[in-house]
């Protein structure tokens, strides 16, 4: 088990950083660092070349994300009629296709993805510890938000446009040998009720495991983010640590998102790994008897007006509460 950080700006120096604190394995998050300008995906040489760049820092490139996040109104993202279930799909779909196959000749082990629309909700910031800011969420303050520009997305209509995308690029992950790695929708909303609209199919642990069983393959994965999954829960700090169990000991966990909250389903906030609902000391322990042999990625840190945009210092020190739990699992 190793720690990644999830990197917006992998750069040099930023690379130096995950060195020095101990990182040396690192997560992709924009795919304009491997996608040359004009293009809507990677080529062999441009993801190589970054590839090679960054092993150049005794660094590697363990995740990079598709041209696959998230969509809404103000942001359509990258291939958006693959959610939005329009005919331009397969053309998008297409492109992933190629995407992962070129993934597979360069050597990266892992890619991770959205199947979303609306993205990441939030309705807030609220301070925490140290006068830092976190991450909020309020289901009552959005529930009669108007619904978008999609129109009514309905979880039979989510289920369709999901399996479509599995049923063409699964295949082709195995073939290829990369593993796919999906994020689960955050925030969770009330399944049948949705929010905006849209019924977040993958916001609870019953679509979760639908979701698995769509296709058998071991290239079927999650980007399991413990803090998205904590959200679903009525009572994350007793309930976490079975849903933990259930993907490890079934291999479809490639990387986690391991953060913590305070709070539950329909109302939470973000929190410092060693300061929410959830024993993370105890999470690691089920990750380990459950197999996984992983990456844990610091995810959503606290904002800090002493700190960069990207969070260096708080990013170090989850780091490294992270690699001392690890060290603590793997040395009982």
């Amino acid at each position: 088990m190793n720690v990644a950080f999830q990197m917006s700006d992998i750069s040099s120096d930023n690379l130096k950083f995950a060195r020095q604190v101990g990182v040396d394995h690192i997560v992709g998050v924009k795919t304009s660092d491997v996608i040359p300008e004009g293009m809507s995906r990677w080529t062999h040489e441009s993801l190589s070349r970054f590839n090679d760049f960054v092993a150049s820092h005794d660094i590697k490139l363990q995740v990079v994300p598709l041209p696959l996040r998230k969509w809404n109104p103000q942001t359509p993202g990258d291939s958006p009629n693959i959610m939005l279930g329009t005919p331009e799909r397969d053309r998008e779909i297409d492109n992933i296709c190629e995407c992962v196959r070129i993934a597979g000749e360069v050597g990266i082990p892992c890619l991770k993805y959205n199947l979303t629309l609306l993205g990441v909700l939030t309705t807030g910031r609220t301070p925490a510890r140290g006068d830092v800011t976190v991450r909020a969420f309020d289901y009552d303050l959005i529930k009669d938000a108007p619904m978008t520009s999609a129109g009514r997305v309905d979880a039979e209509m989510m289920w369709e446009r999901i399996t479509y995308f599995l049923d063409r690029v699964i295949p082709v992950a195995e073939s290829s040998g990369v593993r796919m790695a999906c994020h689960q929708h955050d925030a969770p909303v009330p399944p049948g009720i949705g929010v905006m609209g849209v019924d977040r199919v993958l916001g609870n642990v019953a679509g979760l495991k639908r979701f698995i069983d769509i296709a058998s393959s071991p290239y079927h994965t999650l980007n399991f983010c413990q803090g998205t999954v904590s959200e679903m829960l009525e009572n994350p700090g007793e309930e976490i640590f079975d849903v933990i169990r259930y993907f490890a000991e079934r291999n479809r966990i490639s990387m986690v998102h391991f953060r913590n909250i305070r709070g539950g389903f329909l109302k939470f906030e973000e929190a410092y790994i060693d300061d929410g609902e959830v024993d993370m000391w105890k999470a690691m322990k089920v990750y380990k008897e459950a197999g996984y042999d992983g990456i844990f990625c610091p995810d959503h840190v606290p904002k800090s007006d002493q700190d960069t945009p990207w969070g260096h210092r708080q990013r170090a020190y989850t780091a490294g509460y992270i690699k001392a739990l690890i060290k603590a699992a793997e040395n009982p």
